[in-house]
């Protein structure tokens, strides 16, 4: 008889609040925890109970529904779905090994020009042999680059109004790409409960949503939710599980392949193309902030100098003494006479004061420094991070052209390429006039203030002309006729009407350039001709390359999303309701009959002692799923009840085991074992279960006591495998109390670590 051996304490957590669904997860590589806080907060706190961050969804009617951490523990997916349509059932997260790995020049994680040159011309000092067209594909040119700087934290809009305010967010958006990842394809499976399969890869890109129907007659009148997924890293073929939707308890559920075709026969540069993609989403999301920023900045320093002058001209226009004279002509008089009209003295000296101007003043100042910093520690910036993606997804497209369709063409890189130079060509418009416009506007504010003080304290002009001899009169009179009542910035940083977004639009698509519509526009404006055209302003650019972005976005995803097909399903079907399952996938290559084995774990509501394991055996030949066989083995744990189960690693079930009088025991299970007695199981057939005494368990099984209070109960179990990413960190037992607030996290001791994963 194998002693048991005794699980150690690694943290006692009391959750308060509870978290809402049973919540609850432990992050794969660093003592963190994540759960729902209500339905519609979410929490990650450290394992001495110190919160970390908090995070609330604005919306009265969101929800969170799943929770799910990828398996490098960098990220967290939080589906929140909205009240009264479709509710997340499922989130399954995965790495797949991409084509044959090559060790050559992936040690590394960024590759220089340096060092290629250095290997090249110098072999002599090479110390391995490098695949210098691999290098050249995977070199990152916008390491070289300034880091994107942080946008101010108030001032943007939507739901990346914060995303890019610290710097912390940045780096952890905007990550150089590691050649090491190059053969590693990241998906991410999402259900919900309207049958919808959602699909993307490397965190963000979207592949496309897909329906699933069970084949007649199996599917007759069953709509299906996906409630589980399982996959391994070197099996492009994932295991879906399903069960009838709406149903909160089934005695039947579904396994069903999903064929990646795309990762198995993937090109090489298929991780450089999902990462450059997902980097100009996420770089184009930030153009889009920092546009909305720069708008903002620019109504700021005309709102209270419109006020002020409205005022003013509303005044004249009352008199009747002075025609069609505005403001801006009375000013231009006094500048060049010395003569203030009555109307225009008054406002001056009474209305607007010093408090008024030192208000405009900052007004003016404040906000045209932040649109020029903006534009020159952002805007450009961004801009030319794009047009260096844009030309590696130009190359990709060139060198995909005369093989197969990678979803876009180099004519379309081409036309996204014209609209990022036109962004850059007004960028830089806009910084010249607002240079110019500081340097008039100070010299403006100079003299009004100067003009303010001589008309309200008369008595003291010979002091003040002393200072009127040192005024750049053709400065003020500049500033007073080109920017005070109505800025150039006008042209560029304006909201576009519809129409004439529609009108630009229509001629765009006409087949000229872009840049030659926006230089003749331009040069209209410089004359000060009239035109109506939206091809100088930033948000009808922006809006314009987003367009044409999303249609190559989407064409890629249409690429991929041809490649992606469901395999004969499997029906698991019981006498009673599955209450806890889990499932995991192998992977067994061979010359011959490649197989992806997929295991599934469950308890039924009525017999809380049984433990049934299927054994579905799919062979797969380039990607592609074919003939399903499976095997089924039932074993009666003795006199106890099984609370849970988990898969850990390749070869351990591990049964959390409850006996009357006696302490909580984790059992291991050696699911692949054939001395498990698998039989020949198909759909409906009466499984026969082989009954083992306690005693049986104990010596049969390795198990393990888990030291807790003798009123505790576990609700759910939680397993986590050793990571080294990060530090040490041993695999981990993870136990909700059925209170819903007593969490327990426990180690396994390092010996039994090693006969587990041996």
């Amino acid at each position: 008889m194998t002693e048991p051996i005794e699980l150690t304490l690694h943290n006692d957590l009391r959750l308060d609040p509870k978290p809402h669904n049973g919540l609850l997860t432990y992050n794969p590589v660093i003592e963190l925890f994540a759960g729902a806080v209500g339905s519609r907060t979410l929490q990650i706190w450290r394992s001495n109970g110190q919160a970390v961050t908090k995070s609330s969804q604005r919306g009265e009617r969101d929800t969170v529904e799943a929770l799910r951490w990828k398996a490098d523990g960098q990220f967290l997916a939080m589906p929140v779905c909205e009240a009264g349509k479709s509710r997340i059932t499922c989130i399954g997260w995965a790495r797949n090994n991409a084509g044959k790995r090559q060790n050559l020049a992936s040690e590394s994680s960024t590759v220089s020009w340096e060092d290629i040159i250095s290997r090249d011309l110098f072999p002599s000092s090479r110390k391995t042999a490098v695949d210098l067209p691999r290098e050249l594909t995977f070199l990152e040119v916008e390491s070289a680059l300034p880091k994107l700087s942080p946008l101010p934290a108030s001032g943007g809009s939507g739901d990346d109004s914060f995303v890019f305010t610290t710097r912390a967010s940045l780096e952890f958006l905007f990550q150089p790409f590691a050649p090491r990842d190059s053969d590693n394809v990241d998906v991410m499976i999402v259900g919900t409960d309207d049958g919808q399969i959602h699909v993307s890869i490397y965190n963000s890109f979207v592949i496309g949503t897909f329906k699933y129907a069970l084949p007649q007659p199996l599917g007759k009148n069953v709509t299906l939710q996906l409630c589980h997924h399982a996959s391994h890293p070197d099996s492009s073929t994932h295991m879906l599980v399903f069960k009838p939707s709406g149903e909160v308890k089934t005695t039947t559920t579904y396994l069903v392949p999903i064929d990646l075709t795309f990762v198995h026969s993937s090109p090489e540069n298929l991780s450089l193309l999902a990462s450059k993609t997902t980097t100009l989403q996420k770089l184009l999301r930030y153009v889009k902030q920092v546009q909305i920023h720069m708008i903002h900045e620019w109504q700021s320093t005309r709102e209270l100098p419109t006020r002020f002058l409205n005022s003013i001209n509303e005044t004249l226009r009352e008199t009747g003494n002075y025609g069609e004279m505005g403001i801006g002509q009375a000013l231009y008089h006094t500048v060049v006479t010395g003569h203030t009209f009555p109307e225009v003295r008054e406002w001056l000296v009474d209305q607007l004061a010093e408090r008024g101007h030192k208000r405009w003043d900052k007004a003016v100042l404040s906000g045209l420094h932040s649109l020029r910093s903006l534009v020159h520690e952002n805007f450009l910036p961004a801009l030319e991070r794009v047009g260096i993606i844009l030309s590696r997804l130009f190359g990709i497209a060139r060198f995909h052209e005369s093989k197969e369709e990678p979803g876009f063409t180099s004519a379309q890189i081409t036309r996204v390429m014209d609209i990022v130079s036109c962004l850059m060509l007004v960028g830089n418009k806009i910084l010249l006039i607002v240079m110019e416009e500081l340097d008039l506007f100070q010299s403006f504010s100079i003299w009004l203030r100067h003009e303010i003080d001589t008309l309200a304290a008369p008595s003291a002009v010979e002091e003040l002309s002393e200072k009127d001899a040192t005024m750049e009169h053709g400065k003020v009179l500049a500033y007073i006729q080109q920017y005070m009542a109505a800025s150039p910035l006008r042209y560029h940083l304006s909201n576009v009407p519809g129409e004439s977004s529609d009108r630009s639009r229509q001629q765009a698509e006409a087949g000229s350039s872009l840049l030659e519509l926006l230089s003749k526009q331009l040069n209209k404006l410089d004359t000060k001709q009239p035109d109506e055209d939206a091809f100088a302003q930033v948000e009808f650019l922006c809006g314009y390359l987003d367009g044409k972005a999303s249609a190559i976005f989407e064409g890629i995803a249409e690429a991929e999303k041809r490649s992606v097909r469901f395999g004969q399903p499997t029906a698991i079907e019981l006498d009673s309701s599955i209450v806890k399952f889990d499932v995991i996938m192998s992977a067994i290559s061979n010359t011959n009959t490649p197989q992806a084995p997929t295991y599934t774990a469950l308890i039924t509501e009525s017999d809380e002692r049984s433990v049934y394991i299927f054994r579905t055996t799919t062979s797969v030949l380039n990607g592609i799923s074919g003939s399903v066989t499976t095997e089924v083995s039932c074993m009666v744990l003795g006199e106890g009840k099984v609370l849970d189960l988990k898969f850990l690693y390749d070869d351990n079930l591990l049964v959390l085991w409850a006996q009357r009088g006696q302490p909580l025991r984790i059992i291991r299970i050696p699911h692949k074992s054939n001395d498990l007695g698998y039989r020949p199981y198909y759909s409906g057939d009466k499984v026969t279960p082989h009954v083992l005494s306690n005693d049986q368990i104990t010596s049969a099984f390795m198990n393990v006591v888990v030291p807790c209070e003798p009123n505790f109960i576990p609700a759910q179990m939680e397993v986590r495998e050793a990571s080294s990413e990060r530090g040490k960190v041993p695999v981990k037992v993870c136990l909700l109390g059925n209170d819903m607030q007593t969490y327990k996290v426990f180690s396994l001791p390092e010996d039994l670590f090693k006969q587990l994963t041996t």
